[in-house]
């Protein structure tokens, strides 16, 4: 008997604008006859494949270099014009971040094509919080799909600006938590975990910063008008993006200069508390320096030393002893060095 043959998921989901209503399809067919009649519609991408490539390529005309940077993982955000579209490749945080009790966050990458009337999402995580919730509300109402793709690129972007937020207060929380420990001194106990902390902290910042610098110039990009697919009335609202990204951007720098102030912190606690250290050692030496002298000279075998078999020289060695040991101690305390 033949074994059932196994249906393989399409690769694309789409919602297409249908009057006042949005039509839901994976079918390529569908699409090209949308896109040949003008129709609005949103494509997202799950993975490459036969389907996702006729439609990029022979349908929408999609750049091969365009399509290439969909399916590659870029590291850096960017944004290109190629007169019909515009393609952004932002990076998005991941939510599974917000409930795990470490950092490095991790980052995963955005593409986005806005045409006329076509909007073309890949998110190379299906976790990437942006998307699944705008897609289900376009389903629900296709206000936004009416509006036009710009207005649903600014809804993606703006969910995902939203997004960074959380993860900004978690490194507020990581920081005074090491401070807490570095300033009460508990930080000898476990000094290991918290530099690596520290420094967890530091490199996730950093990456955070590149990635943000670049992204904040792709939003600025998009708000200054620079592209027809944008409409005049939708740059409010993306010029809003751009501001929240911005304070987004300059609290991760105030947070990467308090690291950085936090382990200088550190580094120069650790320096005092060594310098405490050798400072008692070096009084301690002092002190035993000339009763270690006595001893000495009162340990050598001569036969005629004058106080060799007197009755009372051994006590007579620890008196000196006391007195020297004790003058030296008061002398250090009223230096306060003790």
């Amino acid at each position: 008997m033949d074994a059932p043959l196994q249906v393989k998921a399409s690769t694309i989901k789409a919602v297409i604008l249908e009057g006042d209503k949005c039509h839901a399809t994976s079918s390529v067919d569908e699409l090209a006859a949308a896109h040949a009649a003008g129709k609005n519609f949103w494509v997202e991408l799950d993975e490459e494949g036969p389907e996702a490539d006729r439609l990029l390529g022979d349908i929408l005309k999609i750049h091969p270099l365009a399509i290439e940077d969909i399916w590659a993982d870029i590291g850096i955000p960017k944004i290109e014009d190629f007169g019909d579209y515009i393609q952004l490749v932002m990076h998005g945080v991941r939510e599974e971040n917000l409930r795990n009790k470490e950092i490095p966050l991790e980052l995963t990458e955005l593409d986005i094509v806005i045409g006329k009337n076509f909007l073309v999402t890949h998110a190379h995580d299906e976790r990437v919080c942006a998307v699944a919730p705008v897609l289900e509300e376009v389903q629900r109402n296709a206000k936004l799909l009416k509006k036009g793709p710009a207005w649903l690129a600014h809804a993606i972007l703006d969910r995902m600006v939203d997004a960074y937020l959380p993860v900004v207060n978690r490194f507020d929380d990581q920081i005074e938590s090491a401070e807490e420990k570095i300033l009460s001194g508990k930080v000898q106990e476990k000094e290991r975990v918290t530099m690596r902390k520290i420094l967890r902290i530091k490199r996730s910042l950093q990456m955070l910063r590149r990635t943000c610098l670049s992204q904040r110039e792709v939003l600025l990009r998009l708000a200054r008008a620079e592209f027809d697919e944008i409409p005049h009335d939708a740059m409010p609202f993306y010029r809003d993006v751009y501001d929240h990204f911005t304070r987004v951007t300059e609290a991760v720098d105030g947070y990467r200069e308090l690291a950085t102030a936090l382990l200088d912190a550190h580094f120069s606690i650790q320096s005092q508390q060594m310098n405490e250290i050798m400072k008692r050692l070096t009084l301690i030496s002092t002190i035993m320096m000339p009763l270690t002298l006595i001893a000495g000279i009162y340990g050598m075998n001569f036969k005629w030393m004058p106080e060799l078999e007197w009755k009372y020289g051994y006590f007579y060695a620890l008196m000196l002893m006391a007195v020297v040991g004790t003058s030296i101690i008061v002398y250090f305390v009223k230096k306060k060095w003790l």
